[in-house]
C-alpha cells in the first residue's frame, strides 16, 4: 500500500485516489521570466518520478503542470532587456522544455499557462466577490479577505493573530486587512491588461493557479506538489480562494519537497552560489543530475557540491556497466528485487533505498554473466525495467558509456587511437602503445581489454 507524507496532515497516509485507479495531479511550474535553476530541476525531477512510479503501479495518472507567463518579475525583465512579453516568455518556456528533457523529464499531460486562462480566473474572481470572500477596491484591485475564510492556515499552521503581530509589510490603504492578498491588479500604464469587469487589469500569482488546476481536474483532486518554499502563502491561498469558491474540499494530499543549499549554504545569487541546469549540464550529464537529485528523498535538504555529482557519475556508471555486453530481450520476471523496490517507493517515495536495491541486483547480474548468461539477461532485464521507473538506465548502454557532459563529440577521434594502440600492440611497439593508452587517459577515456578486443568508456 502506497503511504505519502501528506503536508496537510504532516504525516503519511495511505494514498486512495478520489476516483479508483486514476490520479488528478497538480504542481505549480515556473515563472518564465529566467531560465531554470537547480531548485526547479528538483521539483520537476521529483514529481516526474512520483509520476512515473503512480503509472508503473497501474494507475492513469493526469499530470498538470502550469507555466506562470504573466508577472511583475517577466514584466520587468522585459522592459530591462527591451522586448516583448511574448519574446522573453516563449524564449525562456523553450528553454525550460529542453533543460527537462535534458533531465528525463516527461511532458506533463497538460500544461496550462496564464494568460491562456484569463477567462477562467476571471470567472473564479468573480465567484469569490459575489460570496462574500473578496472584495474590489476603489482602485480598480481586487482582494480576497483573508478573515472571511476561518480555515485559512490549515496547511502552513499559521494563525491570523500572529501573522498581524508579524506583520511588516507597508499597510496598503486600499485593503480592508493588511493580510488580505490582491487577486486582480488594476492596470498600469505600459502593462499588459485584460478587460474584466473591475476594469483593465491582469490576475495575482495566487489565483492563477487556483483557475488552472480547478479547470483541468475538477473542484476537487487528489495530489498537489510544488517546493517547499511554496506551502505558505502561495499554497496557502490557493486553499482559501479553490475552497472559497467552489465550496469543496480542494486537495486531498499535499507534497512538498525539501529545498536546495550549495555547500552546505542557501542558494542565492548575493552568495554567488546560484546554478542554472545550463551551467551544471555544461559539466554533468543530465542523467547524472536526475539521480543527485534522486539520492536523497524528496523532503530532505538537497545539498549540492561537485563531490556529490561525481559521485552521481560513478555510481550510474557502475549500473550502466552491469548492462554491458548483455542482450535484454524477453519478458521480466520480478523477483525479490522488485518486491524491495516497490516497497521502497511505497514508503513515501524512498528514492535512496530503491537505488539501494538497483546496485544490489547490478552486482547479482555481474556475478552470474560469467556464469550464466539467461540469469544475467533476466536480472539485467528487471535492472533496466526498475530504474526506468526512475528515469534511469533510458539510454542506450555503448551511447551512454562513450558521451560525457560539456565537450564535442570525439568519439570517432578515441575510436581511431584505439585502432592505433590495437596495431602498436600487434607490433609489439609496446612504447607507442603506452603512448596511446596516456593520451586517452587524459582525455577521461578508460580501457578494458578483453580477448584481443578493446571496449572503451568515459572515466
Amino acid at each position: 500500500m502506497l503511504q505519502i507524507h501528506n503536508s496537510l496532515t504532516r504525516k503519511k497516509e495511505a494514498f486512495t485516489p478520489i476516483e479508483p485507479g486514476k490520479v488528478r495531479m497538480y504542481v505549480c511550474g515556473m515563472t518564465v521570466y529566467d531560465l531554470c535553476h537547480l531548485g526547479h530541476a528538483r521539483v520537476l525531477v521529483v514529481f516526474d518520478t512520483v509520476v512515473r512510479y503512480l503509472r508503473a503501479a497501474g494507475y492513469e495518472v493526469n499530470y498538470i503542470r502550469n507555466i506562470t507567463d504573466i508577472d511583475d518579475k517577466i514584466i520587468m525583465r522585459a522592459n530591462e532587456n527591451g522586448e516583448t512579453i511574448g519574446e522573453l516568455t516563449e524564449r525562456f518556456i523553450t528553454a525550460m522544455h529542453e533543460d527537462a528533457a535534458a533531465l528525463g523529464v516527461l511532458s506533463p499531460s497538460e500544461e496550462p499557462r496564464a494568460t491562456a486562462s484569463m477567462q477562467d480566473i476571471i470567472d473564479m474572481v468573480q465567484t469569490l466577490i459575489d460570496k462574500g470572500f473578496a472584495y474590489a477596491a476603489d482602485n480598480g484591485d481586487v482582494y480576497y479577505s483573508v478573515s472571511s475564510f476561518a480555515a485559512y492556515g490549515k496547511l502552513s499552521g499559521k494563525k491570523l493573530k500572529d501573522l498581524r503581530a508579524g506583520e511588516r509589510v507597508t499597510v496598503d490603504e486600499h485593503k480592508k486587512d493588511p493580510l488580505d492578498f490582491v487577486l486582480w491588479k488594476a492596470a498600469k500604464p505600459d502593462e499588459p491588461s485584460w478587460d474584466s469587469p473591475w476594469g483593465k487589469g491582469r490576475p495575482g500569482w495566487h489565483i492563477e493557479c487556483s483557475a488552472m488546476s480547478t479547470c483541468c481536474l475538477g473542484n476537487h483532486f487528489d495530489i498537489h506538489g510544488g517546493g517547499q518554499d511554496l506551502q505558505f502563502p502561495h499554497h496557502e491561498n490557493e486553499i482559501a480562494q479553490s475552497e472559497a469558491a467552489t465550496g469543496e474540499k480542494f486537495v486531498n494530499l499535499w507534497m512538498h519537497n525539501g529545498f536546495v543549499r550549495v555547500n552546505d549554504e542557501k542558494m542565492s545569487k548575493s552568495l554567488h552560489n546560484f546554478f542554472t541546469v545550463r551551467e551544471i549540464l555544461k559539466l554533468y550529464k543530465g542523467e547524472e543530475i536526475r539521480y543527485f537529485v534522486l539520492a536523497s528523498h524528496y523532503r530532505s535538504p538537497l545539498n549540492y557540491s561537485d563531490q556529490l555529482l561525481d559521485s552521481a557519475r560513478v555510481a550510474l556508471n557502475r549500473l550502466y556497466n552491469a548492462l554491458r555486453g548483455i542482450e535484454i530481450s524477453g519478458k521480466v520476471i520480478a523477483s525479490e528485487y522488485t518486491q524491495r523496490f516497490n516497497k521502497a517507493m511505497d514508503d513515501d517515495f524512498n528514492t535512496p533505498e530503491a537505488m539501494a536495491v538497483l546496485f544490489e541486483l547490478a552486482n547479482h547480474v555481474n556475478r552470474e554473466r560469467n556464469m550464466s548468461a539467461d540469469v544475467a539477461a533476466q536480472l539485467a532485464a528487471e535492472l533496466k525495467q526498475l530504474a526506468n521507473v526512475l528515469g534511469l538506465l533510458e539510454a542506450d548502454v555503448e551511447s551512454y558509456l562513450q558521451s560525457a557532459a560539456g565537450v564535442d563529440d570525439d568519439a570517432e577521434k578515441i575510436e581511431a587511437l584505439i585502432a592505433q594502440r590495437l596495431k602498436a600492440r600487434a607490433d609489439k611497439n609496446w612504447a607507442d602503445a603506452d603512448r596511446i593508452r596516456d593520451e586517452l587517459q587524459a582525455m577521461n577515456v578508460v580501457l578494458e581489454d578483453e580477448d584481443g578486443k578493446t571496449i572503451w568508456r568515459r572515466g
